[in-house]
């Protein structure tokens, strides 16, 4: 993901959609296709669109962000066409969308290698994902625990509306509460920078934001290889293969969901997304593309 875009991306997306609602006519704002979700997803999911208008000017599309609880409850509310959301649909949700009559389908399109960031200052290479649950739940407070200098911990996480923070609640944390002590920032860019100006600092991001304006690695955050247990072997998000067999412990899909079966304009954003030119744009974006098995279950859903 190209970070200049990241930063103030409630802001940009919001212009952004403006811009598209203003741009059209009364018949097309009518059936404007309506995107809100996830922010480790937003700016990707604008480029999607983009490119898609660009092929399809007569069907227009509005992205917001505002985090995965914000897309489920628009798909439940009905104020949305498409839900994106960076963890699964919660059971009390679905069963506040059965009372609505709403059976949802769910489309995996991208795959994300959470990743553990650090001031570039910290020592720390690797940690096991014990250290990093234990680390949030505020049980170790001190670098010097996890092989680091004797400072104070300081974490930096997202707010409870997002689906990463659910995400790693339930994967990392074991359910358990983050510690009281963790700073809730609005979204991923604000914890990139909370971490670029404390070298005591931890925070997680989708690994879309691990890439600078020109696509590369960015060289101003340190990466913190993960392994499942202490003596394992560590892998970094950014390597495909062992996110794809799992080696890399931290890795979840990106969704995008729908209240029952696609309009046909919805339907075929959603074969863009999955198809080789979004999966494309999906890789450029710096997030991994979806396997066969993930293909086969999309193209059953859009039916």
């Amino acid at each position: 993901m190209r970070i200049g875009k990241a930063l103030g991306v409630g802001l940009v997306v919001a212009l952004v959609a403006v811009a598209a609602v203003t741009s059209v006519t009364a018949a097309q704002r009518s059936k404007m296709i309506q995107i809100k979700g996830s922010d480790t997803m937003v700016n990707m999911v604008q480029i999607l669109a983009e490119e898609f208008m660009a092929k399809n000017p007569n069907i227009p599309i509005a992205v917001l962000g505002g985090g995965s609880g914000t897309g489920v409850v628009g798909l439940i509310n009905k104020t949305c066409d498409i839900a994106n959301h960076s963890r699964e649909i919660k059971q009390s949700e679905y069963e506040q969308m059965a009372k609505g009559g709403i059976t949802p389908r769910e489309f995996i399109i991208a795959v994300d290698g959470l990743s553990v960031i650090v001031n570039t200052k910290n020592p720390v290479k690797t940690l096991t994902m014990a250290d990093v649950g234990a680390i949030y739940r505020g049980d170790i407070k001190n670098w010097k625990d996890v092989g680091g200098p004797d400072k104070a911990i300081s974490l930096y996480g997202r707010q409870s509306n997002s689906g990463t923070y659910v995400f790693m609640q339930e994967f990392v944390l074991g359910n358990k509460n983050y510690s009281p002590e963790m700073k809730e920032m609005n979204g991923t860019a604000q914890i990139i920078e909370g971490i670029l100006k404390d070298e005591a600092g931890i925070g997680y991001a989708g690994v879309g934001y691990l890439f600078d304006a020109s696509g590369k690695v960015r060289s101003d955050l340190k990466i913190v290889d993960i392994n499942k247990e202490k003596g394992a072997p560590a892998f970094s998000p950014l390597d495909k293969k062992a996110v794809d067999s799992g080696d890399y412990p931290i890795a979840r899909p990106l969704y995008q969901s729908t209240a029952g079966k696609p309009s046909p304009d919805v339907a075929k954003f959603l074969q863009f997304v999955t198809g080789p030119e979004g999966q494309k744009i999906v890789e450029k974006e710096g997030f991994f593309t979806i396997g066969p098995a993930h293909q086969a279950q999309n193209d059953k859903n859009l039916k």
